[in-house]
């Protein structure tokens, strides 16, 4: 029988805080009072399109197809995505900020909702300004990995190797200005050590390249690595968050094993619409997601793909986006990274 998975966010730490389900809850009650008192007309009157911004098969893409059969029960009206895949999301991400039809959301990364204005100096959108926050749908940490031939066995072995390697040691991402990619770039200002950067497009590339010796580290999603690493071909070192991964209960923290405090960052996917939607159509579809993530079967699909079900009012995304523009603007504006 399958481990009940929690219904707690992985990250407790004092930044994720403001996220959590109680602490949104009297805004999204607040909120919602207020939207009831006057008079909503019926909506959606036409089928609602989710648009993401990764391909068919993507996590974005398998997240937003776990919920358009209960959307579509909750709401009367036909659900359907619509994949727009390219430039890191972003594409999908600008669709919905420029959607006029009151019927197209969108289902997005961390990246193109936090980093992607600070990368990119001509994005043509803001996502604090031109979005709609919904819902953080749910979350996953990031897993160090590292190559069967690294010679080190835990936290602190692989921190005294690597400070001997200096700029001798590679690590893989799948691109630049990635979560992976950003989170390694974090890493290395916190811990002193060095790594070149090597970008490959999909973590199984990334993997294939540590099994053949070409990087010796990357931050993974846990599905990309699991498998390889119970066939002993890569090693799993420590969780990115600040509390350890129900998934791998006895996988240390980075910040417990090599004494880094400060370390924590995560991966999320959050829903949103236009900023033109109304409050009032951002709550009932937050509303319902957050009971949909809830349901025992979509809980524990979530879980089995590597997610914690958070499903938070459109103040728990908005928080979080904002918490995660900081953290990833100081590494960015320290590491000089750009893209374009």
């Amino acid at each position: 029988m399958p481990k009940k998975p929690a219904l707690l966010p992985l990250n407790t730490s004092r930044r994720h805080f403001v996220v959590s389900l109680s602490a949104t809850s009297w805004l999204s009650s607040h909120a919602w009072a207020q939207t009831k008192s006057k008079t909503v007309a019926p909506w959606p009157t036409q089928p609602l399109r989710i648009v993401v911004g990764f391909p068919a098969g993507s996590s974005p893409d398998l997240l937003a197809r776990l919920l358009t059969e209960p959307l579509s029960k909750a709401l009367g009206q036909a659900v359907v995505v619509d994949n727009k895949p390219g430039a890191g999301g972003n594409i999908g991400v600008d669709l919905v900020a420029k959607a006029g039809d009151g019927h197209t959301i969108g289902l997005a990364g961390n990246g193109p909702l936090t980093s992607a204005p600070l990368l990119y100096s001509k994005l043509p959108f803001n996502p604090h300004k031109d979005l709609r926050p919904i819902s953080l749908m749910a979350s996953s940490p990031l897993l160090l990995v590292g190559a069967s031939t690294v010679p080190a066995n835990s936290l602190q072995e692989l921190l005294d190797y690597a400070k001997t390697q200096g700029d001798k040691l590679n690590y893989g991402s799948i691109g630049a200005g990635s979560g992976a990619h950003l989170t390694m770039e974090l890493f290395k200002l916190q811990s002193g050590i060095k790594a070149v950067h090597v970008p490959f497009q999909s973590f199984p590339q990334v993997l294939t390249a540590m099994i053949g010796k070409q990087v010796e580290l990357g931050f993974m999603v846990p599905t990309a690595a699991l498998v390889q690493a119970r066939a002993g071909r890569v090693k799993l070192y420590g969780v990115s968050t600040s509390s350890r991964s129900s998934l791998l209960p006895d996988l240390p923290t980075i910040a417990q094993g090599m004494n880094l405090p400060a370390f924590d960052a995560g991966v999320w996917n959050g829903v949103f619409g236009p900023a033109s939607m109304p409050l009032a159509h951002a709550q009932r579809i937050s509303e319902e997601i957050g009971r949909i993530v809830r349901t025992p079967e979509i809980r524990q699909r979530l879980y089995d793909q590597g997610w914690q079900a958070l499903g938070t009012s459109p103040e728990g995304l908005t928080l979080r986006m904002q918490s995660d523009a900081k953290l990833w603007g100081d590494v960015i504006t320290k590491t000089g990274t750009k893209l374009d």
